[in-house]
């Protein structure tokens, strides 16, 4: 299968890694020169998870989805803010049957590719419990891959989406589809709303953070205003104890570093408004209030002037 992964950042070094091992045509695609660059001289190399060390050289590297052309699946890999310009270049090239397949974090990758193509042919896809960065170009690491959660936009097991769940698990990856990929979307935003924003600002791991009786009360602030404005959208979510929730997922990794804080640490904007500035604007949709994410978003945003003033 021709795949091309768009956005090879940490999560897409992972993905363009597994499946080019699998034995797939795959273009890696990304802004970084310096990256495409080193992948084509010396292969991609990835570390982890579990002390695994290789390098992939079966791959194509390029800066542009035109360069790739026409493929069976896309895999949009990049920041919530670059997701509308990549659904622009893909809509220009791709074939009547190509799939998109799109996995961020926070909300509104979705919509965000309505505005550039039909979404008949859009699944969502959910990262959960993956821990990824860059160690330079050409060089990834993840330290956890626990599973890739799949599934229609409009919901319900269909034919391909079952078929892309295949895909997946035969390329390495724990893979599951879902009949709603909504809800699962929403329980991953509830723990980046309550960690990466808070996080960032107290420059800490997740541990520490909810560890911190005064830094545990903001991100429970920020929890609980993302778990009501879920409860007004009509999400299901599989529990009634948000807080349970949030402190298990933390237990699992109390030393993750959200991808926020990551990008902060070295000077490059981050997704804050597809993580915590989409509460207030959900919240507003049901006449809501969410001043904790509000805060966090602005003192957040704040930051990132400074780093194009610096």
């Amino acid at each position: 299968m021709k795949i091309a992964i768009v956005g090879a950042g940490a999560m897409g070094s992972v993905y363009a890694a597994h499946f080019a091992q699998a034995g797939h045509e795959i273009w890696a695609i990304d802004t970084w020169r310096a990256h495409i660059d080193a992948i084509n001289a010396d292969g991609l190399r990835l570390e982890g998870p579990n002390g695994a060390d290789r390098r992939v050289h079966n791959l194509k590297a390029v800066s542009d989805v035109a360069q790739a052309g026409a493929c069976d699946l896309y895999v949009i890999a990049t920041k919530g803010a670059g997701v509308g310009a990549a659904a622009a270049q893909i809509a220009a090239v791709m074939k009547p049957t190509s799939l998109v397949l799109t996995i961020q974090n926070g909300l509104g990758a979705g919509e965000r590719i309505a505005q550039h193509m039909p979404t008949q042919n859009v699944l969502l896809g959910v990262a959960d419990g993956f821990g990824a960065s860059m160690r330079g170009p050409g060089h990834a690491h993840h330290s956890a891959m626990k599973l890739i959660r799949l599934g229609e936009m409009v919901g319900g097991l269909s034919q391909r989406l079952q078929k892309l769940e295949a895909l997946w698990q035969s390329a390495g990856f724990n893979a599951r589809a879902f009949a709603d990929i909504h809800q699962l979307i929403w329980e991953k935003f509830l723990c980046n709303v309550a960690l990466s924003g808070p996080c960032t600002l107290f420059d800490c791991a997740v541990g520490e953070l909810m560890a911190t009786d005064d830094r545990r009360t903001i991100a429970l602030g920020c929890l609980h205003e993302a778990y009501a404005a879920g409860r007004a959208e009509g999400i299901a979510f599989s529990f009634d104890d948000p807080v349970a929730y949030l402190d298990a997922f933390v237990g699992m990794m109390p030393l993750a570093s959200p991808s926020m804080r990551q990008d902060h640490q070295a000077r490059r904007p981050s997704e804050i408004d597809a993580i915590n500035g989409m509460v207030p604007v959900v919240a507003a949709r049901h006449g809501l209030a969410a001043p904790y994410n509000e805060t966090i978003s602005a003192l957040v945003r704040a930051q990132e002037a400074r780093f194009t003033q610096g």
